[in-house]
């Protein structure tokens, strides 16, 4: 596959794949914080349907924190590779500060990015989870299982690109999952595109400021 230019880019294209969802009064998108919310907002604006966050953090192991074990997620959901932990001889207990740093981070993120926002509403909706792509999975996982204990009639999960194992794994999690690119191999989410510049959070809050929430369609 080419690489995407940028996260715009990538959304506009994924937007394209959902557009069957485009127009429906019970969709909303969910983007993940931070990268998956400026393609999250090109779907947004393309399907015509509210935009808003959800906060899922990585738990990366305690010498590489880009190496993920689990993940947690706004409303207190944790999900942990067990048998990833077990290969590298880790324990719940070595992982303490590890989740301790996430879980801070995961509550300062969750106030800034939706204060004055309100509770998300997702009972009986369609909830179409946006990220930049999927490595391990352990953020969408997360984010898949917490949307899910609020109410959402269908999840799907959504990426530009992502790793085969991640995809099968997603498939198998929510009801629907699309991944535009599974290269082999798959080098990480960054090769795949030209500009994986960090996001601040000053990008995604100007971003949701475009967006403001949405009510609960009746």
């Amino acid at each position: 596959m080419s690489r995407y230019a940028d996260r715009e880019q990538a959304g506009r294209r994924l937007a394209h794949a959902l557009g069957h969802y485009a127009g429906r009064p019970d969709v909303i998108i969910l983007g993940l914080p931070r990268g998956g919310v400026l393609v999250a907002a090109e779907v947004a604006t393309s399907l015509q349907a509210p935009l808003d966050v959800f906060t899922v953090r990585k738990l990366g192991v305690p010498w590489n924190r880009e190496l993920a074990v689990g993940a947690i997620a706004s409303g207190e959901v944790a999900v942990f590779d067990r048998d990833a932990m077990q290969q590298l001889g880790i324990t719940m207990a070595d992982m303490a500060d590890v989740i301790a740093h996430e879980e801070r981070e995961l509550a300062r993120r969750d106030a800034l990015f939706r204060g004055g926002r309100g509770p998300l509403a997702l009972n009986e909706r369609t909830v179409i989870v946006v990220d930049d792509g999927l490595a391990t999975g352990a953020t969408m996982t997360a984010a898949v299982d917490a949307i899910r204990t609020l109410g959402a009639t269908r999840i799907v999960a959504a990426v530009p690109v992502a790793s085969e194992s991640a995809c099968d794994a997603m498939r198998a999690r929510a009801d629907e999952c699309v991944c535009l690119e599974v290269p082999a191999p798959f080098y990480g989410v960054g090769y795949w595109y030209d500009d994986f510049h960090d996001v601040s959070d000053a990008e995604v809050l100007a971003v949701l400021a475009e967006h403001p929430p949405t009510p609960h369609p009746a």
